[in-house]
């Protein structure tokens, strides 16, 4: 396939369109860098599929997660980045980097990789099977599908916690099942979860099928300790287990560790070992996981690339 080159080289291409992004795009832009952010087809990244917000400084009664990228995208626009929801395929490395989108190349001086991670599934037969039929990973998209119903969240982190709060506004009843026996929650999500009279918690569990044909009907779990069986019948399923950090498109150019994330080098938290690639936000942290320290990150990546391009 013949590729079309854009005739024009930007100071920066950013990867990804949540807030370390957009963050990114905001400072860059603002300081008369000439950027453009390729944000992805489903772009805005988690805080798409976020509720309410109240740990962002700034709202006092807090945002919705989608309200909150909405306002970043518009106010990178307003800034004068330029945004084409579209994914990234591959880099080419090198004195100015190509980046292949479509049957489209893009050209930069420098590149900031903010693509973040995407939620991590069981695995199961049976999920692959339901999903989109009982089986979710979006207790905001979905949610409102589920009320007077029963309902389980699988996991223990705070995006569990997060889905299992937000649940128990529509369905009857919502389980959470964890195959460890206690939560690696924040202790404010965990107390809301354990204070919530319609949760019930499953510790030392883990799901061995989803059950149903056409639509969930229920689940089978497995006691870690003792291997004994059991089922569950609800209705709904919200897979809540974690993160993979969207690097496979860059694995050819630059290290990603046995996790997926993005490798910094010693004592930074943005630099990498190519020269003018650069990453923020969920890409190489694993340890926060933010809104908050990933903006934080985006604009240090933004000064990164102003630093560097002055100094080229």
């Amino acid at each position: 396939m013949n590729k079309i080159m854009v005739n024009k080289i930007y100071d920066t291409i950013i990867i990804g369109s949540g807030p370390a992004g957009l963050t990114a795009a905001i400072y860059t832009s603002r300081a008369r860098l000439s950027t453009l952010v390729i944000g992805g087809i489903q772009s805005g990244g988690q805080l798409m599929i976020t509720t309410e917000v109240e740990n962002y400084p700034g709202f006092a009664e807090g945002i919705m997660g989608p309200q909150l990228m909405l306002d970043m995208k518009k106010q990178a626009q307003r800034m004068s980045a330029e945004i084409l929801d579209r994914d990234v395929e591959s880099i080419e490395d090198g004195e100015i980097k190509k980046v292949h989108v479509g049957d489209t190349i893009y050209e930069a001086k420098t590149i900031i990789i903010a693509t973040g991670a995407s939620s991590l599934w069981l695995n199961l037969d049976s999920e692959k099977k339901l999903m989109g039929h009982g089986v979710s990973g979006c207790a905001t998209c979905d949610g409102a599908f589920f009320r007077d119903k029963v309902v389980a969240v699988i996991g223990g982190g705070d995006s569990a916690m997060e889905e299992a709060s937000f649940l128990t506004r529509f369905a009857s009843k919502v389980y959470v099942i964890h195959r460890r026996d206690q939560f690696r929650a924040s202790k404010i999500m965990q107390e809301r979860v354990m204070n919530n009279s319609k949760i019930e918690i499953i510790f030392n569990n883990k799901v061995l099928e989803i059950l149903g044909d056409d639509t969930v009907k229920g689940i089978k779990i497995q006691d870690v300790n003792n291997n004994s069986e059991k089922e569950i019948v609800l209705d709904g399923v919200f897979v809540a287990i974690g993160h993979k950090p969207n690097t496979d498109f860059v694995k050819n150019i630059m290290s990603i560790d046995e996790k997926g994330y993005a490798v910094t080098l010693s004592g930074s938290d943005i630099l990498t070992e190519k020269k003018g690639i650069f990453v923020a936000g969920d890409v190489y942290d694993h340890r926060y996981r933010q809104a908050i320290t990933a903006a934080g990150s985006g604009c240090k990546a933004a000064i990164e690339v102003e630093k560097y391009l002055q100094n080229e």
